[in-house]
């Protein structure tokens, strides 16, 4: 496979430095990608530099995962007006391993070819570097006004934010000392990530090129967007994670799931390794009838089991087929009480009070429904719903008014899912 045309027909190359493709074509190559490691884990917005490294892995290249630590500590001014806050050193460490173990399920670390991929941490090198040191070996490389000219500095000098700090101007050539380092340590020759940081790497660039008279290459991806311009991986809920703790695997799911016709077309490209010939066939069967959302499905399973697992995708899936499709009550008893309440998110709820029923005493659904807690609007309301056949409890058709509603009903002790029609859900939960 060849690493560029993989990438470009994946719409996953935004811009490239002359000689990039011929150094790749010329002899195996390491790379390297930064991640920020602000938190324990990664989330989606990760995920197009770690799907990077991993076809830079399986074109036979050799990815270097780089964790700043150092530049952590500094706060990246791409794309940002603010600056951020600074993480001690005992979090870092903390951060690094647990990315390392998600990384770990996505990129080869532990084999013994020649292209397995490598973790570094940009503070074993950075942190006992003096402050005099580093400025007469690197900092007299580069001009200010070389650092000036950088897209990520102008647009923070002609007034987006606060200014910038004399930390935040030097990150550029810190994250460049980085390129040197791994290229005189681990003969990088590229640095792979977003278009935000083609000023960062090619500062790298420069000062391999003015110090040792190296050939170094950037190769940038285009930073992802929603068809509608806005932030992708975001929601109102905040970062997609891919730590089950922060975003379980029904609300991944569910992410991917639910994204529009266009961005499905091109996050299937990105986020998945599905080859030309198969995402183009998707495509086609997709347009062909867009109602059934084929690429949105495959797209939300391919993604799911990559980060997940094949078995969280299922229990994913079927967790989805309780509001839209025919599940059946033991699919609904077998969810986890975190993920029910993530299906039943926002259908309107009822507290049924702790003595409504008892070990020792039920009560009928139409007591329940259209007089206890209202959630028809009376008796003679509810009976006419289930003599119709629309009515349903815990995914299973109430057939007689007089049903009896007991312990034995209650999910997990605690819930009843009320279903009127095809789409209307109730949730009633014992306090």
């Amino acid at each position: 496979m060849n690493f560029v045309e993989e990438l470009s027909w994946r719409g996953m190359i935004h811009d490239m430095m002359p000689g990039a493709k011929e150094q790749l074509e010329k002899e195996m190559t390491t790379a390297y990608v930064g991640i920020d490691p602000t938190a324990d884990s990664l989330h989606i917005g990760h995920l197009v530099s770690v799907m990077i490294l991993k076809h830079f892995q399986r074109c036979g290249h050799k990815p270097i995962a780089l964790v700043g630590g150092a530049t952590g500590m500094i706060g990246d001014p791409s794309g940002k007006s603010l600056e951020r806050n600074l993480l001690d050193e005992k979090t870092l460490r903390h951060n690094q391993e647990a990315i390392k173990r998600q990384l770990s399920k996505l990129i080869d670390f532990n084999s013994d070819a020649p292209n397995a991929a490598e973790m570094v941490n940009n503070y074993d090198w950075m942190k006992d570097f003096s402050f005099l040191d580093f400025i007469r070996d690197v900092g007299k490389l580069i001009t200010v006004n070389y650092m000036m000219a950088k897209d990520s500095v102008k647009k923070r000098f002609n007034g987006e934010g606060e200014g910038m700090s004399f930390t935040e101007f030097t990150y550029q050539l810190v994250q460049g000392y980085d390129f040197l380092h791994l290229y005189q340590t681990k003969n990088c020759k590229i640095q792979l990530g977003g278009s935000d940081q083609w000023g960062n790497i090619t500062t790298g660039t420069e000062l391999i090129r003015r110090k040792l008279g190296g050939e170094a290459y950037a190769i940038v991806c285009p930073l992802i967007k929603k068809a509608d311009g806005t932030k992708f991986g975001k929601t109102e809920s905040g970062n997609i994670w891919l730590d089950p703790r922060y975003t379980s695997p029904y609300k991944f799911y569910q992410f991917w799931l639910n994204t529009s016709d266009e961005d499905a077309k091109r996050y299937i490209k990105i986020f998945t390794l599905l080859d030309r010939e198969t995402v183009e066939g998707l495509i086609a069967e997709h347009d062909q009838a867009p109602h059934l959302r084929i690429l949105q499905k495959r797209l939300a399973r391919e993604v799911t089991c990559m980060i997940h697992s094949e078995e969280e995708f299922r229990k994913a899936e079927e967790a989805s087929a309780i509001l839209f499709g025919g599940a059946t009550a033991d699919a609904l008893r077998n969810l986890d009480e975190e993920t029910l309440l993530q299906v039943f998110d926002g259908v309107p709820q009822f507290a049924l009070p702790v003595g409504a029923i008892t070990p020792e005493r039920g009560i009928s659904f139409v007591d329940l429904c259209g007089g206890e807690l209202q959630v028809f609007p009376s008796k003679g309301e509810t009976r006419k719903l289930i003599q119709g056949g629309g009515v349903s409890l815990n995914k299973e058709k109430v057939a007689a008014p007089d049903r009896m509603v007991t312990e034995a009903d209650l999910i997990a002790g605690r819930y009843l899912v009320v279903q009127k029609g095809k789409k209307n859900y109730y949730l009633i939960i014992r306090q």
